[in-house]
């Protein structure tokens, strides 16, 4: 009776920590993280860790993301912006250091919004008093439907391009590094 009692323990002890494993491995998570950097010709970098949802036939912007309302840009925890060089972000001086941003999408114009507060979840937004700028983004179509949140960097030099695409949409800020 102790021998069976021992196997069941061991086989449930298995069975939990298999579990907490896959639990754990964040690339099966429903929004996986994501990372994009842009690096400049001296080897300084802007790096931006976000979660990637999916879109899964749902509508995105003016259904799951409200327009003219502030987005965590992203899932779950707030989509963290870290610059190791000073930079420009829509023509505005961000310095180097560790922040998060966030968006406020519309159909024709979008707002960046980087926030000196790090760490937070991300929504409801109430960081207003942080924030170091809200700055335009360009909006345009994608050449086809988006399934993966994705935020990449076109680079041009000491410049990039900072995009944030999803279902149809693009949002567009140039990132340039302050010499």
């Amino acid at each position: 009776m102790k021998k069976r009692s021992e196997v069941l323990t061991c086989i449930i002890l298995a069975v939990v920590t298999s579990a907490l494993t896959f639990a754990q491995d964040a690339s099966k998570k429903p929004s996986p993280p994501a990372n994009a950097q842009c690096k400049f010709s001296d080897g300084k970098t802007v790096t931006i860790d976000y979660s990637s949802p999916r879109a899964k036939g749902r509508k995105i912007y003016g259904g799951l993301v409200p327009y003219g309302e502030v987005w965590r840009t992203g899932a779950n925890d707030a989509t963290t912006f870290v610059p190791t060089a000073d930079v420009t972000v829509g023509g505005k001086d961000v310095q180097s250091g560790s922040y998060t941003i966030f968006t406020v999408p519309n159909q024709d114009k979008w707002e960046l919004i980087v926030n000196k507060k790090t760490g937070e979840w991300g929504i409801p937004y109430k960081y207003q008093g942080d924030e170091l700028l809200r700055t335009d983004m360009t909006v345009s179509k994608t050449p086809s439907m988006v399934e993966n949140f994705t935020i990449s960097f076109d680079q041009k030099g000491d410049s990039c391009t900072l995009n944030v695409d999803w279902e149809n949409t693009r949002a567009s800020v140039d990132v340039i590094e302050k010499k």
